[in-house]
């Protein structure tokens, strides 16, 4: 499986590229903060832990910039709940 997770900031969304298909997060950002309002899996991808990836890909790049977290996104608030070593990102 091969996998490359990116910002693309001109889409506003963090994307996971599993075997040419494309999982997002979509955001809204401010100078200090980020909301994390959508994930988006493919169904072709369904099953394999891929949400999970890339929600913690996700929040790793969100505590790299150093900004506050606001989650919007059930598939976010669900994973943060099971990991709670995230909290401290929340606004």
């Amino acid at each position: 499986m091969s996998e490359a997770f990116r910002d693309n900031a001109q889409q506003s969304r963090f994307e996971l590229t599993v075997d040419g298909a494309i999982a997002f997060v979509a955001y809204r950002k401010t100078p200090d903060t980020i909301t994390l309002v959508h994930t988006e899996v493919p169904p072709e991808l369904g099953g394999r832990g891929i949400g999970s990836k890339l929600a913690r890909a996700t929040l790793d790049a969100v505590r790299a910039q150093r900004i506050k977290l606001i989650v919007k996104c059930e598939f976010i608030q669900g994973f943060m709940k099971k990991h709670p070593e995230y909290n401290d990102l929340l606004t």
